[in-house]
């Protein structure tokens, strides 16, 4: 059907659609319950929050896990490597993802102020700490991470936990954090009414100017790093290792393909409409047409960092012709072909069965709707 660059092309794109899927679907749950200790003034507002996203936030996890596994099937050195290397930083992940099932379960089902608000924290927890996770992974995604191969294709990772907390990466953690905090701030202000709905409006310009002061600063920071170019490498359209190539640092290199292809810049251009679109339509009562701003960030700013990294995947600080990239960190062309395939089948269902369960789940959920069914809700 495809030749194999294409194949290779294509799943760097599918890849792409599930992580800004992510940021868009399961991003806004996050978001809300990052939010939750603030915006909500009482038991009951958080309630409200909570009952805003409970019913679909399982759901959107599709996006997250089926992120991994494509990342497992169509790049797994990239999976190999970055799990094993990164492993503490995703246990992080992990462990604060407890705290979701088990807090949108049991949070109330004890009427104790006390246990209540320690699952509002522990859902905090379990948001908030995933958000800032990706955040800081894609930050040292640009600075280049301390790993090598051997000739067999064996990764040596040589970092270690705290080395990623490093300012730059802190600095992207703050993109993301704000980012899903801006997604999660219109969700509520669209799904709410009443004083929670105005604290919601208000988080929405507060998170929408932390994310372009961040996305700003984080884009002036880039400019200064040295980036990734490869200087040499055989024919893509066949099986590569990753060692089959060269690869040079240069300052600045990660701005090379929009450089190359100036109508790319409109990409982190639609992030500043986009939050200013959610701004100026929360504003004005316009909510929906607000979240709707939210996502064209969400994609704005992932596209954007695919963009500037394209076509590496997983730089190597240590060994820099040892860099995963979209084109010799791949399966087999028979598992991108067959995967190709499962994609154009199941993407649909799983589009069609979340657009029909928001339809059926959509309206205002308001403090007397709650009160009204206490035993039924959240």
């Amino acid at each position: 059907m495809f030749d194999y660059y294409i194949l290779k092309l294509i799943w760097w794109l599918l890849v792409g659609v599930l992580l800004i899927g992510f940021a868009i679907m399961d991003g806004h749950d996050m978001g809300v319950g990052t939010l939750l200790p603030f915006l909500g003034k009482d038991d009951l507002d958080r309630r409200v929050m909570i009952n805003t996203v409970a019913p679909h936030w399982d759901g959107n996890q599709v996006w997250f896990i089926t992120a991994g596994g494509a990342v497992f099937a169509a790049w797994p050195f990239v999976y190999a490597t970055a799990f094993s290397g990164m492993y503490w930083a995703l246990l992080l992940v992990l462990f604060a993802l407890f705290f979701r099932p088990v807090g949108f379960e049991y949070r109330s089902k004890l009427p104790n102020p006390t246990w209540r608000s320690a699952w509002d924290w522990g859902l905090f927890a379990g948001s908030a700490v995933p958000a800032l996770v990706f955040g800081v992974a894609f930050g040292n995604l640009f600075q280049g991470v301390p790993f090598t191969l051997d000739d067999t294709m064996r990764s040596y990772y040589s970092g270690s936990f705290w080395a990623l907390l490093n300012p730059f990466a802190l600095l992207t953690g703050v993109v993301s954090l704000s980012l899903l905090m801006l997604q999660g701030a219109t969700f509520v202000a669209h799904r709410t009414d009443d004083n929670l709905q105005a604290r919601a409006k208000k988080a929405v310009y507060v998170a929408a100017a932390v994310l372009l002061a961040a996305f700003s600063a984080a884009g002036f920071w880039v400019s200064r790093l040295d980036g990734y170019v490869i200087q040499s490498i055989p024919d893509v359209n066949t099986a590569l290792n990753p060692l089959m190539k060269e690869v040079a640092r240069q300052p600045g290199a990660w701005f090379g393909n929009f450089q190359k292809v100036p109508l790319l810049w409109l990409i982190p251009a639609v992030a500043y409409v986009g939050a200013a679109m959610a701004v100026v339509c929360v504003k004005t009562g316009k909510t929906l047409l607000g979240f709707v701003g939210s996502s064209l960030a969400c994609l704005s700013v992932i596209l954007t960092a695919g963009v500037a990294l394209f076509p590496f995947v997983l730089p190597s600080s240590e060994l820099p012709r040892a860099s995963l990239t979209a084109w010799d960190a791949t399966s087999s062309y028979v598992t991108l072909n067959v995967m190709l395939w499962v994609a154009l089948i199941f993407t649909p269902i799983v589009l069609a069965y979340t657009a029909w369960a928001y339809r059926v789940m959509r309206g205002t959920v308001t403090r007397d709707y709650v009160t009204a069914n206490d035993r039924m809700l959240y």
